[in-house]
């Protein structure tokens, strides 16, 4: 899934409207197994002047980034986290761990040639799922129905009574998962 898909299903599930802390942790939860290659293609692409295909060709399989993406897309080190803060009762660590182990279960299921080490430490072995949201007709179908699911969380969430400041921050989401449609209509 795209992240700001991610950030909105996290929202829905973990984030209250009468708690900001949750909110800010749901939010937070769900952008953090993005948040490596976020900060390694940023660096690679606008300050080392590496040409895109070759950070996502080539770099993103790197046995280094890699590395780096198995901790931060680890189900057993999130889990941990989860269950820790769960027995702690703080609302906003479940909230951040258990929209983290969202994202990273849509992505199980939605990753195929480009999945990372979902159970690292234990194993580096990686599940390759059959369906990507990156191959043809398949891709095509999931992201209508992602963007169709992400506009309707969005809604939902704007409806309910959070603060005006998040009622625009997942609208603004909303539209950064729609950014794709806007920019393959200019360009094709």
């Amino acid at each position: 899934m795209n992240t700001p898909a991610h950030l909105l299903l996290g929202a829905a599930v973990f984030a209250r409207p009468d708690d900001p802390r949750r909110t800010w942790g749901a939010v937070l939860g769900g952008f953090a197994p993005d948040l490596s290659l976020y900060l390694m293609a940023g660096v690679a692409i606008g300050v080392m002047g590496i040409p895109p295909e070759r950070v996502f060709g080539t770099l993103y399989y790197s046995a280094a980034w890699q590395g780096v993406f198995a901790v931060d897309n680890s189900i057993v080190l999130w889990g941990i986290g989860c269950a820790l803060a769960i027995r702690a009762g703080s609302g906003w660590a479940v909230a951040l761990t258990g929209a983290a182990l969202l994202h990273l279960a849509t992505d199980l299921l939605l990753h195929g040639q480009d999945a990372r080490m979902q159970f690292w430490p234990l194993t580096d072995w990686k599940f390759y799922s059959p369906l990507s949201y990156w191959d043809g007709t398949f891709g095509r179908i999931w992201t209508a129905i992602e963007m169709a699911g992400a506009l309707g969380l969005a809604v939902a969430l704007i409806r309910q009574p959070y603060a005006r400041v998040w009622r625009v921050a997942f609208g603004v989401i909303a539209l950064a998962e729609l950014a794709p449609l806007a920019i393959w209509s200019v360009m094709f």
